[in-house]
């Protein structure tokens, strides 16, 4: 009884053992639960978006509060940068898109313009040849239009009752011109009115016959553009029998519309082609521009003249024309081709690359346009000579964004800037050349040179006139002056050296405030950031200088920082909320 007992207790072990094996084997691993755990963390922080409003941003799945479709994940801006306005391609996309870029090239500052019209007679060159005295038609010498006719040539033969008492006026005068000679040279100039020659006259005179027939002559070279009689017509004294121009001179009309005439200007050569002679080149100079606008086509006529003397150009053919017209900004422009610039009617964009990166990022920038020059744009701010922006594909960037979620041109952040008068931004431009001057001091590690410097910054802000501004800007630019001066009696103050570092990164403070809220009249500066200065809290400078020279270090770490933001001229700054609090006091 007791073996069995026995054996039955080791069944039951073995059978206990054999289940908490099997049970080990079968459960989920713990490595399997912290993925799961990772994936649900991943879906909570991720973007949800509409893709009709990207400026829905939604925590969670669900439908678009506006329009009810589905939401989307959103991707985030690229993890190289730290500028939200900074977005990421594949490299596949980009193929995909087919994106182009190009340089920014300083100094060309011209570009084409185009236009068309036609071929147009020379008004200057119109004539009618019309008829010299009363009478019937009875021959015509010229019988269709298109025919040429030279001077002096003729075109008709009248039958005139008129003209033959007038004859025979004229033989009776010359009878007894020796007795009444007023009387015979009233008989001729009678005929001479009536533009009959001296050859003719003589003629008469000695045949001592009427003549019942006389020819008109031509008394205008060129071609008939219409005829106006026939054979058996009687035609008075001046009516017209045709109608000529002379085609060695024309006219080359053409359209221009009024946003471009301001760059053209009478004596500005142009370069024309015609279809009818493939291959050719022809130039002309504009004579006039056409002070009247038509209402119709918004365009004014732009005329040039040229000389035809091989007939080759025909009137009514029509015309390609180009004028190398000039930037009036001169050489300081930036021209781009206009496919590059994304227009929204309020603001203007362009997307530039970001040099060194893999893969591809674009940046957004907001950009002030100048003149268009036929395929060109102008640009007064904004872009840096010798950047790379996208000329081709600019769209599918900007939608890839907008779908995305990341800013667009349609999607952009606050503008944090405010727009001031031009002297106010030279007295401010003033201000910052006096810090760099102070900001350099501390790089020389010189603390004489630096409270020098700080003598010419207090001269340069006293002498900011605040009545200026007004408004927000008032407010805005009071309360920024108050810090800067704070934080410069601080270090005019500063015993020491470190001491004077601590209160420059307040005054940096302000005058980067001060940079982003009105804007500077330089062409570009920067806004570079030390991450281990004042025990690694991190502190932030301006400078006007690409290549980093560290204020807070001097020399022990001159070149330690990085820029974090370029501020061009004439660019709106995006109030990105970064910098937006004033640094905490430092202890050392």
């Amino acid at each position: 009884m007791k073996k069995i007992l026995n054996n039955k207790f080791a069944l039951v072990t073995l059978a206990l053992v054999f289940g908490l094996v099997v049970g080990w084997l079968l459960k989920p691993g713990a490595e399997e639960n912290h993925e799961g755990h990772e994936h649900e963390e991943t879906d909570s922080n991720t973007t949800w978006t509409c893709s009709m409003h990207p400026q829905i941003k939604l925590g969670e799945p669900g439908d678009c509060p506006i329009c009810g479709m589905d939401l989307i994940p959103a991707s985030q801006a690229s993890k190289n940068s730290s500028n939200p306005m900074v977005f990421e391609m594949t490299s596949e996309a980009v193929a995909m898109a087919q994106i182009q870029t190009s340089k920014v090239g300083g100094g060309n500052t011209g570009g084409e313009l185009n236009l068309t019209g036609k071929i147009q007679g020379d008004e200057r060159e119109i004539a009618t040849l019309t008829s010299k005295f009363p009478g019937r038609v009875e021959r015509l010498f010229i019988t269709f239009t298109g025919e040429k006719v030279e001077k002096g040539q003729r075109i008709a033969t009248l039958y005139s009752p008129e003209l033959m008492s007038a004859q025979q006026e004229l033989l009776e005068a010359a009878k007894s011109k020796s007795d009444f000679p007023q009387l015979y040279e009233a008989a001729k100039s009678k005929l001479r009115l009536w533009k009959l020659s001296d050859q003719q006259i003589d003629a008469i005179e000695k045949s001592e016959k009427v003549q019942e027939q006389f020819d008109i002559l031509a008394d205008q070279s060129g071609v008939v553009t219409q005829r106006n009689v026939s054979v058996g017509d009687y035609v008075s004294t001046g009516s017209v029998l045709f109608n000529v121009i002379n085609l060695d001179k024309l006219w080359v009309l053409l359209d221009a519309y009024e946003t471009d005439l301001s760059f053209l200007r009478i004596g500005d050569q142009i370069n024309f082609s015609v279809a009818g002679i493939p291959g050719e080149n022809f130039r002309a100079k504009i004579t006039f521009i056409d002070p009247v606008i038509d209402p119709n086509t918004r365009s004014a006529k732009i005329r040039a003249e040229v000389n035809n003397t091989g007939q080759n150009l025909k009137p009514e053919m029509f015309v390609n024309a180009t004028v190398n017209i000039k930037s009036k900004s001169g050489a300081s422009a930036l021209m781009v081709p206009r496919t590059a610039v994304l227009w929204s009617g309020k603001r203007s964009v362009v997307y530039v690359k970001t040099p060194g990166t893999n893969p591809p990022t674009f940046e957004m920038r907001e950009v002030t346009l100048g003149d268009r020059m036929g395929e060109n744009q102008e640009i007064k701010s904004g872009i840096l000579a010798g950047e790379e922006i996208v000329t081709n594909g600019v769209f599918a960037i900007d939608a890839a964004a907008q779908l995305s979620g990341n800013y667009s041109m349609m999607n952009r952040p606050e503008t944090k800037s405010i727009e001031v008068s031009e002297e106010f931004r030279e007295q401010i431009t003033a201000v910052a050349e006096a810090y760099f001057q102070v900001k350099n001091g501390l790089v020389k590690d010189d603390l004489n040179e630096t409270k020098k410097s700080l003598g010419s910054f207090e001269e340069r802000l006293s002498a900011v006139n605040m009545k200026l501004v007004k408004d927000q800007a008032h407010d805005r630019w009071m309360k920024i002056l108050e810090g800067m001066n704070d934080a410069q009696q601080k270090m005019a103050s500063a015993d020491e050296l470190e001491e004077a570092r601590k209160h420059f990164s307040m005054l940096s403070f302000h005058i980067l405030e001060m940079t982003e809220t009105f804007g500077l009249n330089k062409e570009v500066v920067y806004k570079d950031y030390c991450p281990m200065a004042f025990g690694d809290e991190g502190a932030y400078w301006l400078s006007e200088e690409k290549n980093i020279t560290n204020p807070y270090f001097g020399s022990s770490m001159l070149t330690c920082g990085e820029i974090r933001q370029t501020y061009l001229k004439g660019q709106p700054v995006m109030n990105l909320s970064e910098n937006s609090s004033p640094p905490a006091a430092h202890n050392h």
